[in-house]
């Protein structure tokens, strides 16, 4: 059986701040087991986008990207995104859109509805930990993650989106 929502943290553990990905998921794993919730979500942790990631939106409801951004405005972003192509410095990155673009080309269909939220981060050093500011805006992103959670539904996601646009 298929969970509803997937989400995707990306991410680089040894990289500062680019743990948050990683470290949100790690946060939200431990969360859905302590309340039940689990089932109705799955979660891919991942260095980075790749096109392979197209196939995991198959018979999802909806889609959440997990994200450290540099120039982010603090402390977190929250949108929906949709499908568009997208520039890499490699082939085997993509931003989220990118993604949504590869599943729309590769299945002929309307990828469920998918939505980002990128978390700022300052320090993205190599071997450091994540930054005392990093953390304090994993963690107001976190209580909204857990909002999101607990009402998996696109019509309360638009809204929290709408909400933090304003």
């Amino acid at each position: 059986m298929t969970a509803p929502v997937v989400i995707f943290a990306v991410g680089n553990p040894s990289r500062g701040d680019d743990a948050i990905g990683p470290e949100c998921c790690a946060r939200l794993e431990q969360w859905l087991a302590n309340e039940g919730l689990a089932e109705r979500f799955e979660l891919i942790e991942d260095f980075q986008l790749q096109i392979e990631h197209a196939l995991d939106l198959q018979g999802r409801q909806l889609a959440l990207f997990i994200d450290a951004g540099a120039r982010t405005p603090g402390p977190f972003t929250f949108r929906r995104i949709a499908p568009a192509t997208g520039a890499a410095c490699t082939t085997h990155e993509l931003p989220p859109e990118a993604v949504l673009q590869v599943y729309v080309q590769t299945e002929g269909e309307v990828p469920p509805p998918a939505f980002v939220l990128c978390i700022r981060g300052e320090d993205f050093e190599l071997g450091e930990p994540i930054s005392a500011l990093a953390e304090g805006n994993l963690q107001s992103a976190f209580e909204l993650l857990v909002r999101l959670c607990c009402q998996p539904s696109l019509a309360t996601w638009e809204d929290a989106s709408l909400a933090i646009a304003v």
